[in-house]
């Protein structure tokens, strides 16, 4: 079955596997027909451990949601992230092509020539670059400028946020897809922090200045939107996986039990404890079931959440920004989930903190109720962006259409108007 109209988005985490099946309907809109998980055990950190493990999750996900959908996927846009990515703001400078002071007009090579100039940095031998974000351009002298297309200069200067990764680490997430029976679109890998915050930053938070948080299973991504572009991206080595375990430690039970509890019972925030129920925990080993006050609960799971925002409030202290972040805090994906995590948040980081999810401004359709969740941003966001740049591709291919022009002889609206006019008066 053809299915150049499908965008899919294959989120691979730390603790499941999410996937986005979307369509382009008659008006040019993304649909989400489908949605898929499975648990990941062959993950650590955003890299891949166990290659089979990683395989059968991707298959098992993908086909949850091509079972929802009623189509076959054959390729999806891919995530990457975890504690060996890394970014870095760089400048490049070229001069513009044109020879005479009238020709001198910026083109699309030239902002190709600019971008690839500010890509010429030094990085070690095992990393590779897997993307470059424009951040503003420098015409001559003048500052801030989004695109220069058609502006007249003699010096073109750009300001880009690059993405490097480990080359081992990305060549084996390529390697998981494609033998999974899959094709990663273009062969390549989007960061996985970048495409939520597609999904659910507005446009006047990132020109205001937000940090996107995104509470992983093992690992906490940040990106820092500064004047409407990604200014830093940075991650804690710390994630929801940690939480479960000092549950199942403190608590002796099983891993299992203890994310079960973190999910439906756990909070982070004393005021949610009023009038708490104690929580009824399955015993191990024949033992009899053993009821937890929640409040137990509370005091192991608030100390980790503190100190996952207390770490990225220090890196966020430290990048020097010249203005606070107006826009606030968003934390999204599946620790966001937490019950109070936005309430802690608020009360550490001291400013205006919100749940991203997946929401209207996304211009979405379909099965809403299915991604609207924190834990679906990834994946949205990964179709979300393969979505646009397959429709950028569409228009630069596709053929120039005639203008349909009136004939020469059509009386005009105004010769019309004024025809009425003169049979109504005369």
């Amino acid at each position: 079955m053809a299915n150049d109209d499908l965008v899919v988005g294959l989120d691979l985490g730390t603790t499941k596997v999410c996937v986005v099946v979307g369509e382009r309907n008659a008006r040019g809109i993304l649909e989400i027909t489908g949605v898929g998980e499975s648990p990941s055990t062959g993950i650590r950190k955003g890299v891949v451990v166990n290659i089979e493990a990683t395989i059968k999750a991707i298959v098992e996900a993908i086909e949850a949601a091509e079972m929802m959908s009623g189509r076959e996927v054959s390729a999806c846009w891919t995530g990457i992230g975890g504690n060996h990515i890394e970014g870095i703001n760089s400048r490049g400078v070229v001069a513009i092509a044109g020879q005479k002071r009238e020709n001198r007009e910026i083109s699309k090579e030239d902002m190709g020539r600019v971008i690839e100039a500010a890509r010429a940095v030094v990085i070690p031998l095992d990393r590779q670059i897997i993307q470059t974000i424009p951040q503003s351009y420098i015409v001559d002298d003048h500052r801030g400028i989004k695109d220069p297309l058609g502006m007249i200069g003699v010096r073109l200067e750009s300001e880009v946020h690059i993405i490097t990764s480990s080359a081992t680490s990305a060549e084996n997430l390529l390697r998981c897809v494609n033998r999974a029976g899959f094709k990663a679109t273009n062969s390549l890998l989007l960061l996985q922090v970048l495409a939520a915050g597609r999904a659910v930053l507005t446009p006047e938070e990132q020109d205001l200045g937000v940090a996107l948080i995104d509470l992983g299973g093992g690992t906490t991504d940040v990106l820092v939107y500064y004047d409407g572009a990604p200014y830093s991206t940075f991650t804690i080595p710390v994630g929801g996986v940690e939480v479960t375990k000092d549950i199942s430690t403190i608590k002796s039970v099983s891993v299992e039990v203890a994310e079960k509890i973190k999910t439906e019972s756990a909070c982070c925030w004393e005021a949610l404890l009023e009038n708490a129920e104690d929580i009824l925990v399955p015993g191990m080993g024949g033992r009899p079931p053993m009821a937890i006050p929640r409040s137990h609960i509370y005091a192991i799971v608030k100390p980790r959440m503190e100190e996952i925002f207390d770490l990225v409030k220090q890196k966020l202290d430290c990048l020097g920004l010249p203005r606070p972040l107006s826009g606030g805090i968003v934390i999204t994906g599946g620790g966001a989930m937490l019950a109070g995590a936005v309430e802690l948040a608020g009360e550490i980081f001291k400013m205006p903190v919100r749940m991203g999810v997946p929401i209207h401004f996304a211009n979405l359709g379909g099965l809403v109720d299915e991604y609207r969740s924190p834990g679906y941003a990834t994946a949205i966001g990964l179709a979300l962006e393969g979505f646009k740049r397959e429709t950028e591709e569409l228009i630069e291919h596709e053929p120039l259409r005639p203008l349909l022009l009136p004939k020469r002889n059509s009386p005009n609206v105004f010769s019309r108007i004024g025809s009425w006019i003169k049979d109504g008066l005369f």
